[in-house]
This record gives structure tokens, C-alpha cells and sequence, in this order.
């Protein structure tokens, strides 16, 4: 029997970024380049004071990821990111599940030594992150695939599920990454001279998505670093852009330029061992929409 779970999370008024009418341009055919680039500005600003109440001290968490829960961590996104490519998720949902799931280590501890609790924690975590950006979601039991060493019924991942969304204080919705993505190649394509040419931008945004997850699994934490540096570092490493106060000048001035650094560091030293997500037709198509929205900022 077909099993659903439906989450409704009750965001405070104050977490709101923009409300929806401000994406929706399109009805607004007398709107200028002038009020579009004021929407951008305003945009980023609230991103940016948003992010700052998202973030916890790294100390925090490196106290917590002993040896064991590290490996434990590594084995449970490896087994995330093969259903991720078999289901073909968005980007966001991978780098949504590590979230969680660093989240809630940082916040509870885990039983060690057994390996079921990870295991559960990692397909609720999958679940959730799934449920919050994909338009179709597999059953709880047809999620549980490419050989996990433990396989939970439904109505015990649903419970986990609800302990993950309690420890996070039901805060799902997050700044991410992707957030900046678009805005900040828009930016720095525009000051070089890149912004008429809709296939490279398509090519940008695609490398940095990649980028981004393949840097937060191989490397870095998401946790240790706000969501703007590591969108920052990623778009000025894919477009060959060195970190100093000129290039992140063109990106905003709220980015942290000490953290994009660190990050850069890492992705050029982590370089040979990312590789890119298979693409997926959601992807193409996010990608070429989103070129239209980066083309507007340019």
C-alpha cells in the first residue's frame, strides 16, 4: 500500500527572503534594467543577513565529527549520491541532504558501532531534501536502493524523518549556493564581457552546480563556510578569476573574502578528484530557464 507523508513547515515571517511576487517579472512588462538590477541588490542583502543566522561555529562542529562519524559521514553520502544520480535528483537536493544530515550531527550525537542509525539518518535526510525540491518523489521503499546495508519500513523512516525536522527546528528551507549562483555569474560575466553569450552562461551554471557538490563531499563541510563564499570561490575558479578585492568587488561587497579564499584553496587542491554529476533532463532544462534569469542581470 502506497504510503505518503505530507510536511508542512511553518516558516516565521522573518525568515521569508522574497516573497514570490518578486520573481515574477514577467507580469511586469514596463519594469526597467535599472529596477531590475535595485531587485538584485535588495536580494542579495537579504540573503546575506539570512545566512548569518544560519551558520554554526565550526568548532562546534569539528568537536562533534570524531573519526568514526566521519567515515560513518563519507559512507553515507557515497550511498546518498548513488540514489541521487539513479533518481536523477537536482543539485540542490544533494546539497540539501548533506545539510541535514551535518545539521543534525553537530546538533545530537549517533549511536556508534552499530551502523543502522546512520544509515536511517542518511535516507531521511534524502527524503526530506527530496521532498523540499523535486517535483516527483519516490516511495520510501523504492528510495531504499543501490544495496544499503539496512533497509527501514516506511513508518520508521517517517519517524526519523520528523526527529531530523524537530533537531533542525524545523528550519528546511535554507540558504544555499544556489541562492548567489546566478547573480554571481551574471556579475562577473558581465564585467568581462561574457554576458551575450547565453551557451557559455548555460556551461557556467552547470560546471558550478557541479562544482559546489563535488567540492562540499570531496573537501569542505557546508557547514564550516557561508553559502555566498562558497558560490563566490566556485564561480571565480570556473572562470579563472583569481581572489582578490577587484573580482569579488564585481560579485558584492558582503562576501567574505577570507572564506572564499580557503574554500579556492581547497577546490584547487581537491581539483583531480571532483567530477562532474551526470546531467538530467531537469537539470538541462533549470539551466537553459536559468540562463534567461542571468541574462536579465547582465
Amino acid at each position: 500500500m502506497a504510503l505518503s507523508l505530507n510536511l508542512y513547515c511553518n516558516e516565521a515571517p522573518n525568515e521569508i527572503v522574497v516573497s514570490c511576487e518578486a520573481y515574477d517579472d514577467d507580469d511586469d512588462d514596463n519594469e526597467s534594467d535599472h529596477c531590475s538590477v535595485d531587485y538584485d541588490d535588495n536580494l542579495l542583502i537579504n540573503l546575506f543577513e539570512t545566512e548569518v543566522d544560519q551558520m554554526l561555529e565550526s568548532k562546534v562542529v569539528s568537536s562533534r565529527f570524531h573519526h568514526s562519524i566521519v567515515t560513518a559521514r563519507k559512507d553515507a553520502i557515497q550511498w546518498m549520491l548513488k540514489v541521487h544520480c539513479f533518481y536523477r535528483f537536482r543539485p540542490e537536493t544533494a546539497y540539501l541532504s548533506i545539510n541535514y544530515m551535518d545539521r543534525f550531527l553537530s546538533a545530537r550525537p549517533l549511536l556508534q558501532g552499530k551502523g543502522w542509525p546512520m544509515q536511517l539518518l542518511s535516507v531521511s535526510c534524502l527524503s526530506l531534501a527530496a521532498k523540499m525540491e523535486e517535483t516527483t518523489v519516490p516511495f520510501l521503499l523504492d528510495l531504499q536502493i543501490m544495496k544499503p546495508r539496512f533497509l527501514f519500513k516506511p513508518k520508521t523512516v517517517q519517524r526519523m524523518e520528523v526527529l531530523v525536522m524537530q533537531t533542525l527546528n524545523w528550519r528546511l528551507r535554507i540558504i544555499t549556493p544556489f541562492d548567489f549562483l546566478h547573480c554571481f555569474i551574471a556579475r562577473i560575466s558581465s564585467c568581462f564581457n561574457d554576458s551575450h553569450q547565453p551557451n557559455r552562461l548555460c556551461h557556467l551554471f552547470s560546471l558550478a552546480s557541479d562544482l559546489i557538490i563535488n567540492t562540499c563531499i570531496a573537501a569542505i563541510d557546508s557547514l564550516d563556510y557561508p553559502p555566498s563564499a562558497i558560490a563566490a570561490a566556485v564561480v571565480l575558479w570556473i572562470t579563472n578569476h583569481s581572489v582578490d578585492e577587484q573580482n569579488l568587488g564585481h560579485l558584492h561587497n558582503g562576501v567574505n573574502q577570507g572564506m572564499v579564499k580557503k574554500i579556492y584553496k581547497v577546490i584547487e587542491g581537491k581539483r583531480s578528484s571532483l567530477k562532474l554529476m551526470p546531467q538530467s533532463p531537469t537539470c538541462v532544462l533549470e539551466a537553459a530557464l536559468l540562463c534567461k534569469e542571468i541574462a536579465k542581470y547582465c
